[in-house]
């Protein structure tokens, strides 16, 4: 309770401490201003080809004091609106890259006229070649938005030759386990879009198959509207990948080595003319991790406890490929449609030779011997997409629809396999696994701008998913020396889903006051069926999430948003199969077809306050789970752990998100993250009551260093504290990366040398207990681990520009 007590007082006052700054010029720009704020809206055009341009920055200055009044970007479709804007005379600003600034003068917004509308605006094109532009000044890493944080993956230098997930390791509030899996304030519940779009791939598959050098940037969504799927615990993950928006033809070549057969890379080609721009890119990458590992279980029957402990090596590797191309045609100035497709392949593979000390308590026998284990996965996958946008008039009235296809393979393969000392097998399980799962999306958004900074965003959006999963399972005979199959372990199902959902949203201004309230309306029908046993379990309700963000805005940019949201997680397919899965000689795993869905309701405060150069952010967060779903254990025989899943209960999240930013000097720069929270899981489990309960948190900071205009030095540090699940604890660790970067050839080759873990302390390291048993695992994996990527742009390959802050611009679900 105390730490509870303390972690409010903390978040009051460092909410508290930005209030106060503001509030004075709050309260004088309310004296000035008054009223309701109005709108000024247009359009933004390129002269030459009539094409919209996006991401142009448009500021709009006061007329009288010369003082920046606010400021937005353009839209997909070239549209923009800049709301709430206070009665008064203005002067709009507009620049974009390769194009001369344009220039309006005296715009009067006052009353009665509230809302303003400028028209088109075509902006020339700049006779000034592209090569003789020098930008010097560095980009963020991160931009803390109010509504969402935007990782810059181009200013990650420690992650260059990695992939999403290794990005992702050095960001507030996410933390990565031994086998790479992320998790987003304490959840591995969350979706994954690419470009926007959800995947058919899983979440964490997903992070790990998309390079970082192929990546602009990554967008964390924690509270999002009804106008997104409410899936997921804990929020969206949106990968942005590189295009180029210049003219003509560009593109980008990357290439990485490392230690311990880690090669591959990737290429961007773009292409922009009057009336299209299109892109092919593709990537192929390897990499192998190994590691050491120790476990220790024990199993409790009466008074008899039965041990087993093992050492030995693991290996985990992973190979990838993709091709991805797409192609925007502006069919005219209100119509723009987009079509993409992406291929690809992915293969996992662990392998691990492992010492087994085994005995009983008392009895003083030891058993000693070896396990061999080969586990692979892995599948082809395909998407298609295609999205057309309408435009009405220059107000941001407009109509959009989408269609996705995509389809995966999921075929997987095991083998586990013990020897005596001698080398003589004793015993075996072989496993084969085929999961093909197919998805179709279809969506329709509609927006009707009422004026004055209002207006209404409704829609339709459908899904289809249906997945075969085939299990089969092969046993070592000792009498025939051969492995048999086992029918009672082997089994095939099929699941079907379809979820229906509508949504509408109104939102508008008053003075400095923002809202937005929504509500979503999903029905789903789901069914699963077990082929061989002609057991089958369904689904057919209808579900509703509530949104509601306030945003309020002081003078001089400071801003405050409260949200609210409710959404759900639904189980996986393979959760769902009621029949036992063996893993190895001493695992079992088994599925469960009354698992409930996840319910969330989830709180927000966010602030944010720039000081100069320097930039604090603080979020306060509350979220509560019913129907909690963990992955516990038990003793199904003697040795022999049950893994399963359940609803254990509630569990409650109260934290805080803090980032300071500081560039004081030119030579260096430094971002300080933290997240700390409260964590409770309560409930019921094997019908025994239980609570547990920890204090997490997690440090972050990063360190550049610049050596002139093409040197830089980064240096990274992570610690992850201790956190609690319903049945045992992952302990803490730290860890340290550090990356040099050089640029040569006017920029266009890029050197970077990364260390990752470079004292060697990343270990994971995870407990659980029950009644019946007790179970560790300690795994320490390569360090440091070294490699080298060369990086090359052609014909001044330059990333689309993406949303800015407020001062300056930045660049570069899979479940079914």
């Amino acid at each position: 309770m105390r730490v509870r007590v303390s972690l409010l007082i903390m978040i009051i006052i460092t909410l508290g401490a930005g209030h106060l700054g503001a509030q004075h010029e709050g309260m004088r720009g309310r004296r000035e201003g008054g009223g309701a704020g109005g709108t000024i809206n247009g359009r933004v055009i390129d002269e030459v080809s009539d094409s919209p341009l996006e991401y142009a920055n448009l500021i709009l200055f006061d007329r009288s004091s010369g003082s920046q009044a606010t400021g937005t970007i353009t839209h997909k479709d070239g549209h923009f609106e800049l709301t709430p804007v206070r009665p008064g005379n203005y002067d709009l600003e507009i620049k974009f890259m390769g194009y001369r600034t344009e220039r309006i003068e005296d715009i009067q917004v006052m009353p009665p006229q509230m809302s303003v509308d400028v028209g088109t605006v075509a902006l020339q094109r700049s006779v000034i070649a592209l090569d003789e532009v020098e930008v010097s000044a560095d980009k963020p890493d991160i931009v803390y938005q109010i509504d969402k944080k935007i990782i810059n993956v181009g200013k990650r230098y420690t992650t260059t030759s990695g992939t999403a997930v290794d990005v992702l390791e050095n960001v507030p509030s996410v933390t990565v386990d031994i086998d790479g899996n992320v998790s987003l304030r304490g959840s591995q519940s969350f979706t994954v879009l690419l470009d926007g779009r959800p995947t058919v791939l899983d979440p964490n598959d997903v992070l790990q198959q998309i390079p970082a050098s192929t990546i602009d940037n990554i967008e964390i969504i924690t509270n999002p509207s009804a106008k997104y799927d409410p899936d997921g615990i804990s929020g969206i993950i949106n990968i942005v990948t590189k295009k180029s928006k210049l003219e003509g033809v560009s593109g980008t070549i990357n290439l990485n080595v490392g230690l311990n057969y880690k090669y591959g890379g990737d290429f961007l080609v773009n292409i922009k003319r009057t009336g299209f721009n299109a892109y092919i890119a593709a990537d192929y990458n390897r990499r192998e991790f190994p590691g050491t590992m120790e476990t220790e279980n024990r199993t409790y029957r009466g008074a008899d406890t039965t041990i087993v402990t093992s050492d030995g090596e693991s290996t985990w590797k992973r190979t990838m490929y993709g091709v991805r191309g797409g192609i925007d045609l502006y069919l005219s100035p209100q119509d723009v449609l987009n079509i993409e497709a992406r291929v690809g392949d992915r293969a996992m593979e662990r392998s691990s030779s492992r010492g087994f000390d085994e005995w009983m308590s008392g009895d003083g026998v030891l058993n000693s011997y070896i396990s061999e284990g080969l586990w692979e996965h892995g599948g082809e996958f395909y998407s298609l997409s295609s999205d057309y946008r309408h435009t009405f008039d220059g107000n941001g009235h407009e109509v959009a629809g989408e269609v996705t296809f995509s389809r995966r393979t999921g075929d997987g393969k095991s083998t586990n396999e013990l020897r005596d000392m001698s080398g003589v097998l004793t015993s075996g399980q072989r496993s084969a696994d085929e999961g093909p799962g197919t998805r179709l999306r279809t969506k329709l958004d509609y927006t009707l701008p009422l004026g004055e900074g209002r207006k209404i965003e409704a829609g339709y959006q459908s899904r289809f998913d249906r997945t075969d999963a085939t299990s089969r399972m092969y046993e070592y005979n000792l009498d025939s020396l051969r492995y048999e199959f086992r029918e009672q372990y082997s089994h095939t199902s099929e699941y079907h889903r379809d979820i229906h959902s509508l949504y509408a949203i109104y939102s508008g201004t008053v003075g400095g006051l923002g809202y937005q309230g929504g509500i979503r309306g999903e029905y789903t029908d789901r069914r699963t069926e077990l082929l061989d046993t002609g057991e089958s379990f369904s689904i057919d309700r209808w579900d509703y999430f509530p949104t509601v963000h306030f945003s309020y805005e002081y003078s001089k940019g400071h801003q405050m948003l409260l949200s609210y949201t409710r959404r759900l997680d639904r189980p996986r397919h393979w959760y769902l199969g009621p029949f036992i899965t063996w893993w190895d000689a001493y695992s079992v795993r088994k599925g469960n077809p009354g698992l409930k869905p996840e319910y969330i309701d989830s709180y927000e405060l966010a602030y944010q306050r720039h000081f100069g150069s320097t930039m604090l952010s603080a979020e306060a967060y509350y979220r509560f789970t019913h129907n909690k779903v963990e992955r516990v254990r038990s003793v199904y025989a003697d040795n022999v752990l049950l893994h399963t899943i359940e609803n254990v209960g509630t569990d409650y999240t109260f934290g805080t998100e803090l980032m300071l930013n500081i560039d004081q000097v030119k030579w260096w720069s430094l971002s300080l993250m933290g997240n700390l929270y409260d964590y409770r899981v309560e409930g019921t489990l094997y019908d025994a009551p239980f609570s547990e309960g920890s204090f997490n948190w997690n440090v972050r900071f990063n360190n550049t260093f610049k050596f002139g205009e093409s040197t830089r030095l980064q240096v990274n540090g992570i610690y992850n504290s201790p956190t609690a699940s319903s049945q045992g604890e992952r302990k803490g660790f730290v860890m340290t990366d550090a990356a040099l970067k050089q640029t040569m050839m006017s920029k266009k080759l890029t050197a970077t040398l990364q260390v990752r873990d470079v004292f060697g302390t990343a270990k994971f390291e995870n407990t659980s207990e029950g009644p019946d048993f007790y179970s560790s695992i300690l795994f320490d994996r390569e360090s440091p681990v070294v490699t080298l990527t060369l990086s090359y742009n052609f014909n001044n390959f330059k990333p689309e520009r993406r949303r800015r802050d407020d001062h300056e611009e930045f660049g570069g679900e899979g479940e079914f």
